[in-house]
């Protein structure tokens, strides 16, 4: 089987619209969860969101964070396609952008674009595009709807849009597994490597759900946190006893793949390696986790197996940690199950706490920051673990971020509909 690197990352989420300023920021312990100003939130129980500042949205300066950039969506899609393109997709073709360029894999040749693909998936896709066209049916009629309605609110699009703008000829395929997607996205792009129908491939997340319809269509189903409206960065607080809920957040982390012996013969710079990948499904419930977190553990435990490893070996876990009063206890069980007495020696972290739950791009961009905690031997922090829940008695890296050597970095992301994937990734080799 065929070697997988990474060679190239991109980030845009709630704490930067570049990779760097999202890992400072999360290493500093700082948050990227503020109040909802776009849209009308008074009657939505839920009235917080891990939000990329947006200018042109009309998000007022002094609505964002000192610590965080705007984005400028007309630097990555012209003005008068803007209106065509639903968010998801804006900020999977900017991640894209940052991810090619640090790869530096542009290719040249029929037969390299040939063997250069794109698998970018979403849980909801377009979802405000949709809420929007129902409106525009309604009051104005079908005549009314645009014809971009379609293809800004389909998921694949977002690899349609980076295949065309990059020629890349390639696998041109998308998955949509709910908050899984973005880490089945990474997982199947890489064995599409593997198994030589590709040499490169662009992978990833992409979500941009923070509207009127998703924020009340989750709070219906009673999943999202009400009780921090006004202390909006105390919001998202993963195995903490006061969590009531999840922090829906937007964004988009995208990868390079690329076979290894490919990535070594042009001298490109190697981030990681992408040693395993573990799958399962709970069959259990259409929400919630099954309660013995079975399906976590399986698919834990598949990756280290496919990886050929030992538990002994990994020494973080970048959770799915929601804040949910169910899954991170959940979680926490499988992860005690399956490492045994070496739990207590690993650091397990949420970065959910700073950026909110991506939902689809979640895995993608937990991810990368499992990637980056490799290279620079720093597990990110769990914000606003005051008050541990019982039984939260390994290292969850509370409040600060903690140097220590991390020699593989294990990735989780549990999906609605019992479906779970896992990523494990190593030092770059």
């Amino acid at each position: 089987m065929r070697r997988v690197v990474v060679t190239g990352l991109g980030l845009t989420a709630p704490l930067g619209v570049t990779v760097r300023e999202n890992w400072d920021n999360l290493v500093a312990g700082r948050s990227g969860i503020r109040t909802i100003t776009r849209f009308d939130v008074s009657d939505i129980p839920c009235r917080v969101a891990g939000q990329i500042v947006r200018h042109d949205l009309g998000d007022a300066p002094d609505d964002a964070p000192d610590h965080v950039s705007s984005f400028d969506a007309e630097a990555t899609v012209p003005r008068k396609d803007l209106r065509k393109t639903d968010n998801f997709i804006v900020y999977a073709i900017a991640a894209a952008e940052q991810a090619i360029a640090d790869s530096g894999w542009m290719p040249e040749t029929e037969e390299a674009q040939d063997r250069s693909g794109v698998l970018i998936g979403s849980g909801i896709g377009g979802l405000e595009t949709i809420y929007d066209g129902s409106i525009v049916l309604h009051e104005r009629g079908p005549r009314r709807i645009s014809p971009f309605f379609i293809p800004s609110a389909l998921i694949n699009e977002a690899s349609g849009h980076v295949s065309i703008r990059y020629g890349f000829k390639g696998p041109n395929h998308s998955v949509v597994t709910a908050c899984s997607t973005g880490a089945h996205a990474i997982g199947d792009a890489a064995r599409l490597i593997m198994l030589d129908d590709a040499d490169v491939m662009i992978a990833g997340g992409a979500e941009a759900a923070v509207c009127r319809l998703g924020m009340a269509g989750f709070c219906a189903a009673r999943a999202m946190s009400t009780g921090f409206n006004d202390e909006p960065g105390r919001a998202s607080r993963p195995w903490d006893r006061d969590r009531d809920g999840f922090v829906m957040g937007e964004g988009a982390g995208i990868v390079v793949l690329e076979e290894y012996e490919h990535a070594r013969r042009r001298g490109a710079a190697i981030h990681a390696e992408i040693v395993g990948y573990g799958l399962s499904g709970d069959a259990y419930h259409i929400t919630a986790p099954a309660e013995d977190g079975d399906g976590g553990y399986r698919a834990m435990r598949n990756a280290v197996r496919r990886a050929g490893l030992n538990l002994e070996d990994i020494d973080y876990v970048n959770a799915h940690g929601t804040s949910t009063p169910l899954g991170d206890e959940i979680e926490l069980g499988a992860v005690k199950r399956l490492f045994g007495e070496h739990a207590y020696a690993l650091t397990m972290s949420s970065t959910k706490s700073a950026v909110g739950h991506l939902l689809g791009a979640a895995g993608s961009v937990e991810a990368i920051f499992s990637v980056l905690a490799l290279k620079h031997g720093v597990a990110p922090p769990t914000l606003n673990l005051d008050n541990p829940s019982d039984g939260c008695d390994i290292d969850l890296a509370a409040h600060a971020a903690k140097e220590r050597p991390i020699r593989y970095a294990l990735s989780n992301s549990f999906g609605f509909g019992g479906t779970n994937a896992s990523l494990l990734f190593a030092a770059a080799p």
